[in-house]
């Protein structure tokens, strides 16, 4: 094994080690989050809306101070990304050589009620061109081929029921314990991308790549590249629906599936890991 690999390795088990601390940073003893709303100078609290941008922004800020902590206590400093829609989040600079990078994405999600083993799951970044030219520096933060790993920090959670949180009512400072988190039963991993991903793109008609949804599957990084390798993962996303082949109507089509992709490069269709499906389950993304 090389040296590059060892670190990477140890970094990952590092970061692993770390996000099993971060329950009891996010959670009361209930489990439910310990964020419970905004204040304002008057000491009112204001709950915090069901949406997922904006559970996912504060749950990034709250955890944030924790990161800082693991990056100095690891070796590393941490870059922020200079501008909002730029890839990745953060990433990680080793202090004593700062040719060792490894990207971060927050990846927040919840659990679905009627399919509590499935999550709503998740974007993992474009497959546009940063992702295809790895010397492009078109939003990223530095060019992909730079980094040496790329990695989702993840938190799944629960959603609160409806009648359980009440968005338009204001509570005093006083009343802070009786409020009802928005949000609770966090999971917390850490994956490399390319093994939690599936062949699907991931929202809608942007270029971004979607993940799996079955969290037990995305917790062991049992994705549908996880046998194949992240060769494969590179190369089908890079040539997503650009390859067109012909069916045995005579028709042609493009490939944008991953059976497709394996069996038109030569190589074995029997180590896709399919994705796992339940009946009326649809992918959603965020």
């Amino acid at each position: 094994m090389n040296s590059d690999y060892l670190i990477k390795q140890g970094f990952f088990q590092a970061l692993t080690q770390f996000v099993t601390s971060l329950d009891v940073h996010a959670s009361t003893e209930d489990g439910q989050w310990r964020i419970k709303g905004f204040i304002d100078v008057c000491r009112n609290i204001y709950t915090i809306s069901s949406d997922t941008k904006i559970i996912s922004k504060i749950l990034e800020i709250h955890l944030f101070p924790r990161i800082l902590n693991f990056a100095e206590e690891t070796g590393y400093r941490v870059v922020l990304a200079e501008h909002q829609n730029y890839y990745p989040d953060i990433f990680f600079v080793h202090t004593d050589n700062e040719d060792i990078k490894y990207a971060v994405d927050f990846k927040t999600t919840y659990r679905l009620p009627k399919y509590p083993e499935f999550c709503n799951g998740f974007t993992l970044g474009s497959h546009g061109e940063y992702f295809v030219n790895r010397e492009s520096t078109k939003n990223i933060q530095f060019p992909y081929g730079q980094y040496q790993g790329h990695f989702c920090l993840g938190i799944i959670y629960s959603r609160q029921m409806e009648t359980e949180v009440d968005e338009t009512r204001t509570y005093k400072l006083d009343e802070l314990h009786s409020i009802a988190s928005v949000i609770k039963d966090f999971k917390f991993f850490v994956a490399e991308k390319w093994k939690i991903a599936s062949d699907k793109s991931g929202s809608g008609n942007t270029a971004n790549i979607g993940s799996i949804n079955k969290i037990d599957d995305i917790i062991s990084g049992r994705g549908m590249f996880s046998n194949l390798g992240e060769n494969w993962f590179d190369d089908y996303w890079m040539n997503y629906g650009k390859i067109t082949i012909a069916e045995d109507s005579g028709n042609t089509k493009q490939i944008r599936n991953l059976k497709d992709f394996v069996e038109y490069r030569g190589g074995n269709a029997r180590l896709i890991v399919p994705k796992a499906r339940k009946i009326g389950l649809r992918n959603g993304n965020q």
